[in-house]
């Protein structure tokens, strides 16, 4: 069976499917016999939903509502065949991504140009549209009930200005997509978790994901559920780490502004250096072999999203 997180306070986290084990979550959240799932993984994710409404006895015509975090593929790839299998579902996502969900070619487009045709064929296949009709447009302080639990939209740019955070008001756990980082499972020592940012490409901006992620801490939620991966439940020191991360990789990208045509592999080589660091210093004892192979993509794309954001200095 797919990795399954029942927190017995109506949220399951379970395994997407997507490119490895426990890389990346869909969390599901259900209040008397209604659903809500948040994120979708790619197309491939459609089964594991499925497995999930089965094992808690539920079936599609349960699913209220699909949100989405942001409408970065590893979290939206499989919404419009999510939603094809759903009737009653609406599609809840940032007002910016909503035009790309309806009409996916520019989204498609751009993400070719940065992973490649024969890679987005490969992992994503076709992404379907979603009529407009069927698509809530999630403003900041949008709430949505959950046969009666709300749950509230939050714009949080930073990682992408198409981006939200979803407030759950019954447990105050906060649905947080990339904005609160990547915490992987596999780092985790002694219960102990390890996070860092991620600044993929191309909206990343620092100063607002700063002010995001101080927004978030300011409501005290009792844990913060990433996409990448699942419940983080000591949110004050996670969030102080987070900030440092955050700080460490602004700091090291401006170091390398000017350093010309290597100015990529310069900054790639700098956070594969300062994160091999990081987690020796939280007591990890994974190989570097292994842990490159957790972060080999994490870093590549951290590198050129904070390439992206040094030539919009200059812009």
């Amino acid at each position: 069976m797919f990795d399954w997180r029942d927190y017995e306070n109506g949220i399951i986290a379970f395994d997407a499917g997507y490119v490895r084990p426990i890389l990346a979550a869909i969390h599901m959240i259900v209040e008397n016999g209604r659903v809500a799932f948040v994120d979708t993984g790619s197309n491939d994710s459609l089964n594991n939903a499925l497995a999930a409404l089965r094992r808690i006895g539920l079936d599609e015509a349960s699913v209220d509502f699909v949100i989405l975090t942001h409408i970065h593929l590893d979290h939206a790839g499989g919404a419009g065949r999510m939603m094809s299998y759903f009737p009653n579902a609406k599609l809840v996502v940032h007002s910016r991504g909503a035009r790309h969900m309806a009409e996916p070619s520019k989204l498609v487009a751009g993400v070719t140009a940065v992973y490649g045709a024969e890679y987005v064929q490969r992992v994503y296949g076709e992404i379907l549209p979603i009529p407009k009709d069927r698509i809530i447009e999630a403003v900041d302080g949008l709430t949505l009930s959950l046969a009666g639990r709300e749950l509230c939209c939050l714009d949080t740019p930073g990682h992408a200005r198409h981006h939200i955070c979803i407030v759950d008001n019954t447990t105050t756990g906060i649905f947080t997509g990339d904005m609160f980082g990547l915490s992987y499972r596999e780092l985790d020592v002694d219960g102990r978790q390890f996070i860092f940012p991620t600044t993929t490409p191309t909206q990343f901006e620092p100063e607002e994901m700063r002010q995001s992620i101080q927004r978030l801490l300011s409501m005290n939620p009792e844990a913060m559920y990433l996409t990448h991966y699942s419940r983080l439940p000591d949110v004050g020191h996670q969030g102080e780490e987070l900030l440092r991360h955050l700080d460490a990789l602004v700091d090291l990208a401006l170091a390398r502004k000017n350093t010309g045509k290597s100015r990529h592999m310069d900054i790639k080589q700098a956070i594969t250096r300062y994160l091999l660091d990081a987690i020796k210093e939280h007591g990890c004892l994974l190989s570097e072999d292994d842990l490159m192979a957790i972060w080999e993509t994490d870093i590549e794309l951290n590198a050129q999203g904070l390439g992206v954001w040094l030539d919009s200095l200059n812009a």
